[in-house]
């Protein structure tokens, strides 16, 4: 992870985005004085936001929990898949 003052990321824009995208690299920009923000990689902030939606219900979130707790004890079974 990368952290860069807002003047640094500001003046070498697409040398923050290049990093960012081709290395999957996360960015901090630095704000003097107020909040820090993050640049990600398209796709993990797409994994993120649809973790998010999974895990936003609570039937959800207690159903996939439960499904990973028996993969992990054994207690699961591989099914084919209908075409």
């Amino acid at each position: 992870m990368q952290v860069v003052s807002l003047t640094e990321a500001r003046n070498n824009l697409k040398a923050v985005f290049d990093a960012v995208y081709q290395d999957h690299e996360d960015v901090i920009i630095h704000r003097k004085g107020k909040e820090n923000v993050v640049i990600i990689p398209f796709d993990e902030y797409n994994a993120m936001k649809e973790t998010q939606y999974l895990l936003g219900s609570e039937n959800n979130r207690e159903r996939l929990l439960r499904s990973l707790r028996h993969a992990r004890e054994g207690k699961s079974s591989e099914r084919k898949l209908v075409e």
